[in-house]
């Protein structure tokens, strides 16, 4: 059978989202929450291209086990520090780098001749009695440029990651 990749596009374009997770438990025999509509239909297209086409060779299949097997996967969340010096697992997008100092700390950078102080609170930053959410905000406000947080602030080797 010949699969018309455009046409099954555009009638996957038109489903609602339960739908599409309808579609996709369909296809794969297993319910998905995803509420991701491009990567739902990228899923399915894929699916029904597989099925119409034929899937991965069994050598390929043993290779993507074999590399699976060698990599080092994560199986928990990072854990993030309290204020407190407690520990809990880490929320989605939570930033989790042990190189941000304890809220409360100050730090300086001398920039222009100006020394400049910006304090670390539970929830962002304080720069000149206003709130940022992110090192990178408060470097950006300064410079009026797109610059790292960290870099700026000396918290992280230049060229390096936090």
């Amino acid at each position: 059978m010949k699969l018309n990749v455009t046409k099954e596009l555009a009638a996957l374009q038109r489903l609602s989202m339960p739908e599409l997770r309808a579609k996709f438990a369909e296809l794969f025999g297993e319910a998905t929450r995803v509420g991701n509509r491009p990567w739902l239909v990228n899923r399915i297209i894929w699916r029904l291209q597989a099925l119409a086409e034929g899937d991965l060779s069994e050598r390929a299949r043993r290779r993507a086990a074999e590399l699976a097997n060698d990599a080092d996967l994560r199986l928990n969340p990072p854990r993030t520090i309290e204020p407190d010096g407690s520990s809990r697992p880490a929320r989605s997008g939570e930033h989790t780098s042990h190189a941000l100092p304890r809220p409360g700390t100050v730090l300086t950078r001398v920039y222009k001749g100006e020394a400049l102080q910006v304090k670390v609170l539970a929830d962002g930053f304080e720069f000149e009695a206003q709130r940022y959410a992110s090192l990178t905000a408060v470097a950006k406000a300064i410079t009026g440029t797109h610059t790292s947080g960290f870099l700026f602030f000396g918290l992280a080797p230049k060229g390096g990651k936090p």
